[in-house]
């Protein structure tokens, strides 16, 4: 099975020796993605609520990359900096995704990347 990157100016770019995203045979990987402007490579705002819609909206522009949408995603796993803004995120996440929901996982992370209070990777098929 070959494998192919994704890749988009419609998400931040990677800052490091990895893709955005990953197609392999019917599967996409969509990497880490944290709530930074594409255009200015910023948080997109400092409230969890915000910082949800935004990680969501760039995995939603990767995979609209390679030809799919939210509705194709089966796993996601949230890193949160703290747990207390769970009930926050998955208000804002249930907005996103349509039953049948994405199997997750939701773990509270000590640090992630430009101290952001959430991250969110996906795992989509492209059937």
């Amino acid at each position: 099975m070959s494998k192919q990157a994704i890749a988009t100016e419609n998400a931040p770019a990677a800052i490091g020796p990895y893709s955005q995203g990953i197609q392999a045979g019917g599967w996409v990987f969509v990497a880490g993605q944290t709530p930074l402007d594409p255009k200015t490579g910023v948080l997109a705002c400092d409230d969890i609520a915000g910082q949800t819609h935004q990680c969501l909206k760039n995995v939603a522009a990767i995979l609209e990359a390679a030809g799919l949408t939210l509705d194709d995603v089966v796993k996601t796993t949230v890193f949160l900096k703290d747990m207390n803004n769970f009930a926050e995120m998955n208000a804002v996440y249930a907005e996103h995704f349509m039953a049948p929901y994405p199997a997750r996982a939701a773990v509270e992370a000590a640090r992630l990347p430009k101290d952001a209070l959430v991250e969110i990777e996906a795992i989509a098929y492209k059937g």
